[in-house]
């Protein structure tokens, strides 16, 4: 009897940790999935994707100008199973949707799924291959809105005698977060993890910001450790001459502002007002209908579709335009 009850808890217990380690390693995976996709579409596809990374050639400068963490395949990896995933949803969805919803026959409700199939993969393309420039965008601003205080700040450095290798370390341990110290912080990595010199991690550096204005002071920054000139004298100068520049395009960000303000009332305050007043009017009279369209539809395209995207389309200007404080 004693023979046969071991190997039974023996299989009992070994059923009880496999059931207590299939959760950990599905949550493992899920966790891994969520944070890290581009990893698990470049293990999926990476190695098919070698024939269409020419497509998207201009993607790899604008990789590296947003800063975004992702190798180039991998993100071409990530974009092309995204787009596959979101186009066979949308061809699954759309004829469900239309054949038992709205009791469309099977045969158009399959055509509008296979044209909302081919509009997916083109919205989800343009999507990834907008997103690098408009990191690169973002990025851009925030580093030439940072440069006027952050010059000020290493030519005080300079002045005190420290070393341009530790103003740089100084810079990527701010304790307040700016986009500066992530430029910082790869300079002081490709120093001191890769063994640069200093001059070649700025150089690395000045290739890859999308700044102009930033690049164009790192490169004096080269240029004075090369001819021994002064740095601090060098940075003064510059935190000036950028401190000016942004007076200047505070100045015109003011009266752009104004100018929107005046656009944002009379487009999406006064006018909806209007017509609200004017549909709502119309439809208590019980006349004045467009075709197919009533005056209780057209006001509720103004009230739910309207105003809420022109509200986005503006805060979306809004965003573009103004300076990161």
């Amino acid at each position: 009897m004693k023979t046969i009850k071991i190997p039974k808890r023996i299989k009992r217990s070994l059923n009880i940790l496999k059931k207590r380690l299939k959760p950990k390693a599905t949550q493992q995976t899920f966790r891994h999935a969520i944070e890290k996709p581009h990893s698990i579409a470049y293990q999926l596809i990476g190695e098919k994707t070698g024939r269409i990374l020419p497509l998207f050639r201009d993607m790899d400068l604008n990789l590296q100008r947003s800063g975004v963490k992702i190798s180039f395949k991998a993100y071409v990896s990530l974009t092309i199973l995204a787009t596959i995933l979101i186009s066979l949803a949308t061809l699954t969805l759309i004829p469900c949707l239309l054949a038992f919803i709205f009791n469309i026959p099977f045969y158009p409700a399959v055509l509008f799924g296979v044209g909302g199939s081919l509009f997916a993969v083109a919205i989800s393309t343009i999507g990834f291959y907008v997103y690098p420039i408009y990191r690169a965008d973002k990025l851009k601003r925030e580093l030439e809105d940072e440069l006027p205080f952050t010059t000020g700040y290493m030519a005080i450095l300079a002045s005190a005698g420290v070393s341009p290798e530790k103003i740089f370390h100084s810079i990527s341990n701010l304790s307040v977060p700016l986009t500066v110290s992530e430029e910082a912080k790869d300079v002081v990595r490709d120093i001191n993890l890769f063994g640069l010199d200093i001059i070649s991690a700025l150089e690395k550096t000045s290739k890859r910001t999308p700044s102009e204005r930033f690049r164009e002071m790192l490169e004096g920054f080269i240029s004075t450790i090369h001819s021994g000139g002064n740095l601090a004298t060098y940075l003064r100068e510059k935190s000036g001459q950028y401190m000016k520049i942004k007076r200047m395009n505070l100045r015109k960000f003011s009266d752009t502002l104004s100018i929107l303000s005046e656009f944002y009332v009379s487009l999406l305050i006064t006018g909806p007002l209007l017509l609200v007043i004017m549909l709502a009017v119309m439809a208590m009279l019980g006349g004045g209908s467009l075709g197919a369209l009533s005056p209780d539809f057209l006001l509720s395209i103004i009230t739910y579709l309207g105003i809420p995207l022109g509200s986005t389309v503006f805060l979306i200007i809004l965003d573009t335009i103004s300076p990161k404080w």
